[in-house]
Parts: structure tokens; C-alpha cells; sequence
């Protein structure tokens, strides 16, 4: 099976993003910005209506900001088949647990059109490990976003099978929804940025664990220093602290010598329900 495709091919044809939490939202949002359909499956159908609204808000905004691209739609899809529907890409954007993603690729592969392309957004496991049930697994790859659609780079990065059609394709057309995508030579657990930035954001945490700064304080002097509009604690909090725990504890799994002050820091703010929170207080 050829994974090939041209823009023109598929502009008329749905993605399907499966998880509408902080990511699966605006990932949705990104592919819809081509005036192309965006479906959101998600277990929690609240979830879903609220990731369609979402789209619908924030979309005329990243246009007119944008200076180009049309408005598209997202819709709440119903089931695993409904979302796949003549899809030309499955995006897969739950929680970062195995136990979650494997069978659920079970059930994209067993839905899917045949040249469909599968792509993770698993921010730290490589995507063979969830490819138990994927019968082609050259059709599945890493695509890891940041946060879209102010930071638009995406990691692409091989199960070790994946196609060179299907890679290729990625790299052409994501530019067209302003995804920028950049390829991983070999595998790398962190991919390209996130290992840099897991380096940036362990040491912010071992700094305000050992009591040398407080959160304020490591985000102050990154806006200064470097002229960011967030520091890192801001950004941990944009994703969720419970899923920089999760990435915390996995890379601790990898590196066993990694200092434990850091997940210990997270593990108490999560444990103190801060998750929709953070280290800040939002209005």
C-alpha cells in the first residue's frame, strides 16, 4: 500500500484526532485551518463537544492572525469508525499510557481506510510500542506537537518500519495547516526539542525542589534573559502537570540516575489536586 499522498488529494478529505484534551483540541484546530474537517473522538463525549467549540472560537482568530488558510470545522465523532471515515490521517493524542494507546490502535487499524496514516502524538514513547495490533506498521509514525498554534513544530520519527511514502507525505503537506515538521534520524526517546527541553525543565524543578527559587522566579528570568513570553513552570502548567509527571516517570524508567527531586516536586502538586491548576493560580 502506497501512503503517498499530494495536498490536493487529501484537502477534501478528513483527519481524524482521537483525544480532545489540551493537545487533541488544537491539534484539530491546526487541521482545520485548510477549510478541511477535523473529527474528534474521545471516550468522554463532553470532551469532544467541548474540543469542537474550541475549534470553532479560536479558529477565525489563528486565520486572520495567520494572514492565510480558510476556515474549516471540527466535529465530535461518536465512535472509533465514525472519526476514520474516509480519513486520510489518524492523529492519536490520549493520556500517555500504553495500556491506553495500544488497543486503541487496535481499534484505528481495524476501522481504517487502507492508505490511511497513523501518527502518535506521544510525547515520550517511540511508536513501535504501541504497534501490538497495527498489521502494517509501515504506516505508523511518531508526530509529536509542542502547542498550536503558537509553537508549530512537529517531530516525525520512524517505528522503525514506517514508509518513506508516509514520511514524505507528512513532511510535504503538514506545512499547508502551518504544522512545520522536522525528522528524527533514529530513534530518540524525547525526539529532537524534548530532550533538550527535559533537560531545561528537570533542572527548573531541582532548582525550586531544593528550595534555591521559587516558580516566579525561574520564570522571570527566562522572560528577561531570553525575552520568552513564559518561563518553564508556565509551560508545565499549559500542558498539565499530571502529564509532565507521566513524561517525568517514564524517562525515569529509561534513566534510572535521574534525580528523583523533581518528580517528587510534581508528584505533590498533583497530589494536592493542582493538576488544573498548576503552579499558578489562574483567573
Amino acid at each position: 500500500m502506497s501512503y503517498a499522498h499530494s495536498f490536493t488529494e487529501i484537502r477534501d478529505r478528513p483527519v481524524a484526532v482521537f483525544g480532545a484534551g489540551t493537545l487533541g483540541r488544537r491539534i484539530a484546530l491546526m487541521f482545520a485551518s485548510r477549510g478541511g474537517l477535523a473529527r474528534v473522538y474521545d471516550p468522554s463525549a463532553e470532551q469532544a463537544l467541548a474540543a469542537t467549540e474550541y475549534v470553532t472560537q479560536t479558529l477565525p482568530g489563528v486565520i486572520q492572525r495567520r494572514g492565510s488558510g480558510e476556515v474549516g470545522r471540527a466535529e465530535a465523532a461518536t465512535s472509533v469508525d465514525a472519526a476514520l471515515a474516509e480519513a486520510w490521517l489518524a492523529v492519536e493524542a490520549v493520556p500517555e499510557r500504553l495500556d491506553i494507546k495500544i488497543p486503541l490502535w487496535g481499534q484505528i487499524d481495524a476501522a481504517a481506510p487502507p492508505d490511511t496514516i497513523f501518527a502518535t502524538n506521544s510525547s515520550s514513547y517511540p511508536s513501535r510500542l504501541m504497534a501490538e495490533h497495527v498489521r502494517d506498521k509501515t504506516r505508523l509514525c511518531n508526530m509529536h506537537f509542542y502547542m498550536p498554534p503558537g509553537s508549530n513544530a512537529v517531530d516525525l520519527m520512524s517505528d522503525g518500519e514506517t514508509s518513506r511514502d508516509a514520511l514524505d507525505t507528512l513532511l510535504t503537506v503538514l506545512p499547508e495547516f502551518d504544522i512545520h515538521p522536522f525528522e528524527a534520524r533514529k530513534e530518540s526517546v524525547g525526539f529532537i526539542f524534548n530532550r533538550v527541553w527535559a533537560a531545561i525543565k528537570r533542572e527548573s524543578l531541582a532548582v525550586v525542589a531544593e528550595g534555591v527559587a521559587r516558580p516566579e522566579d525561574v520564570d522571570g528570568m527566562f522572560r528577561i534573559n531570553w525575552h520568552m513570553p513564559v518561563g518553564p513552570f508556565q509551560m508545565m502548567d499549559q500542558v498539565g502537570l499530571d502529564v509532565v509527571l507521566d513524561i517525568e516517570n517514564h524517562y525515569a524508567e529509561e534513566n534510572p540516575q535521574l534525580p528523583a527531586g523533581p518528580r517528587e516536586l510534581l508528584h505533590a502538586y498533583v497530589d494536592a489536586g493542582k493538576t488544573g491548576e498548576g503552579f499558578y493560580t489562574y483567573g
